[in-house]
């Protein structure tokens, strides 16, 4: 079968609602609607880190735990952002020490963690290259060697010093700056799935941009489907994805990039070289329980490319799954989903 595509967005949730509708696809854009039962559910739509974001409760308490959770996307906006100059990591990238709230500390510490866990795969401090290119600014720009290498030499995680007594962060490295926008939004959607289950919420789901976070199964007890875009195909599905409790994130490089001199430069960066990422993989999708981890792995896993990023997921103690989709077109998926995921395309199972 053909998954045509409903809106353009990286990942879709295909919602059942009922045996009269089991196919709908929800594509509504409602700022806000009131809980009826447990079929319909409290919804928002806003806008917030640089995406357009939707939450989704069932339950009698839905409407509280949208509001919540619309409070907790702004907070944590607020503070993580590199585009706000009050925020924390703002005021961190230029003072160079800060004291941060407890959701700042707790991203930045997980931060290093994985840095630490993917041989800087995934480096929190590549900002000043996002800089250079112009992906912070939409100025875009294609840097000499020249002007990249000086960069290669202020991201070592380990100028991170982090200071709990004092709740400070600080760089030993004066010139060093990080972003987090790599593994943010999924700390944003486990956030707020934390929010639903503190207000007795069963059943629920938070789509931000492309990152995709489930709670429960839908109120009918059947488990949701996400559906993975082709990446290549505007209008096409790499699968269906049926699951629970589950994060399910997708990085690739043709979310953000830029065309010059008719070649196409994305904004995932190799922290080893400065470019972007060159590996052999077109999309990742994660797929986990932990929507900070499946975040940050989206993006690991592409910088490793096909063979590195299988071989992470056999050796690593991390509890994910994965769909990758690579440069000539092959779909390899973790032995994890094999049951759970449908696809019309050929697909190489790799087992842990």
């Amino acid at each position: 079968m053909r998954f045509l595509k409903a809106f353009s967005v990286l990942i879709l949730i295909i919602m059942l609602v009922g045996c009269s509708n089991e196919n709908e696809v929800n594509t509504s854009k409602t700022t806000s609607t009131t809980t009826v039962n447990d079929t319909i559910p409290a919804s928002k739509e806003f806008f917030a880190m640089d995406t357009y974001m939707e939450v989704d409760a069932y339950g009698d308490n839905g409407e509280k735990a949208v509001a919540k959770a619309e409070k907790e996307v702004n907070k944590l906006d607020s503070i993580l952002s590199t585009g706000k100059s009050t925020s924390e990591i703002s005021k961190l990238n230029k003072n160079k020490k800060q004291v941060v709230s407890a959701d700042t500390m707790s991203l930045i510490k997980e931060s290093v963690k994985i840095s630490k866990a993917t041989n800087s795969a995934f480096n929190p401090t590549i900002y000043p290259l996002m800089e250079l290119w112009g992906f912070t600014t939409k100025n875009y720009y294609v840097p000499k060697d020249n002007e990249i290498k000086p960069l290669l030499n202020h991201m070592d995680i380990d100028n991170i010093k982090i200071d709990e007594s004092k709740n400070e962060v600080s760089f030993k490295d004066s010139n060093m700056k990080i972003d987090l926008g790599a593994i943010a939004k999924g700390y944003t959607s486990s956030k707020i799935i934390d929010i639903f289950k503190e207000n007795n919420i069963k059943s629920g789901m938070v789509t931000l941009g492309g990152n995709v976070q489930v709670l429960g199964k839908k109120p009918d007890g059947s488990l949701w489907k996400v559906g993975i875009q082709n990446p290549i195909g505007e209008d096409e599905y790499l699968g269906v994805l049926r699951t629970s409790d589950k994060a399910v994130i997708t990085s690739g490089g043709y979310e953000r990039n830029f065309t010059k001199n008719g070649k196409t430069y994305h904004h995932i960066l190799d922290p080893s070289n400065g470019y972007p990422a060159n590996n052999g993989l077109t999309s990742v999708t994660i797929v986990s329980s932990d929507g900070t981890l499946a975040d940050a792995l989206s993006t690991s896993l592409f910088v490793m490319g096909k063979d590195k990023a299988i071989d992470f997921y056999k050796k690593s103690n991390y509890n994910f799954d994965f769909i990758l989709y690579s440069s000539d077109n092959k779909l390899i998926i973790s032995d994890g989903i094999e049951d759970i995921f449908s696809s019309d395309l050929d697909i190489k199972v790799v087992n842990k």
